[in-house]
C-alpha cells in the first residue's frame, strides 16, 4: 500500500507529529505503517532479537531507540525474523548493517545510517516505554507512518487513501 505522509500531514494538520531527524531507507519497503511496539537498548540488541524473532508483528512497528550509539543493532538476521513474524517496520535511533540485503526483505527498515560493527551483548533492555527522539514521543498503542518524505505519529489509525 502506498500513502504519502505530505498528504496525512495536510489532512490532519496539528493532529500528527513529524519527526525532525532524518532517517534513511535500508528495507524493502519505503511506505509503511502501524501499530508502535517500543523498545530501548543500550547496545545489546538480544531483546530485540527476542521480539522479532518470537512475536508475531500483526502488521506492527518496532521503534528502537539505541540513543544513536554508533553500532549496528539491525542486519539481515532481524530483518529477516521481521519480515516472517509480520511485523511491517523498523525505526531505529541508531545504525544498521548489511543492508545489499536488507534492502531486498520485506519490511521497512529506517535508521540513522550504516555501521558495520555489531552490538555489543552485556546490557539490558526496556520494553513498553514511551521513547523521546526527533522532537517526538513514541508511545506504545500510537501510530506510526513513514515513507520517503518522512516519518508522522498520530494517537490514532488515520485513514489512509491509497495513491
Amino acid at each position: 500500500m502506498q500513502f504519502s505522509t505530505a498528504d496525512l500531514c495536510d489532512e490532519q494538520g496539528a493532529e500528527v507529529k513529524v519527526l525532525e531527524q532524518q532517517l534513511n531507507s535500508y528495507g524493502g519497503r519505503d511506505c509503511f505503517y502501524g501499530e508502535i511496539v517500543t523498545i530501548k537498548l543500550d547496545e545489546d540488541n538480544r531483546g530485540l532479537v527476542a521480539m522479532l524473532r518470537d512475536e508475531e508483528g500483526k502488521g506492527r512497528v518496532a521503534v528502537v531507540d539505541v540513543d544513536a550509539k554508533f553500532c549496528a543493532v539491525v542486519g539481515d538476521n532481524l530483518m529477516g525474523f521481521a519480515a516472517k513474524n509480520g511485523w511491517v517496520g523498523i525505526i531505529i535511533n541508531g545504525y544498521v548493517r548489511d543492508t545489499r540485503i536488507t534492502k531486498n526483505i520485506d519490511a521497512g527498515l529506517f535508521a540513522l545510517g550504516t555501521c558495520p560493527r555489531r552490538s555489543a551483548k552485556e546490557a539490558a533492555f526496556e520494553r513498553g516505554i514511551t521513547l523521546n527522539f526527533g522532537g517526538v514521543d513514541f508511545n506504545e498503542g500510537e501510530w506510526i507512518y513513514a515513507d520517503e518524505d518522512g516519518v508522522i505519529l498520530s494517537k490514532t489509525q488515520l485513514t489512509i487513501i491509497e495513491i
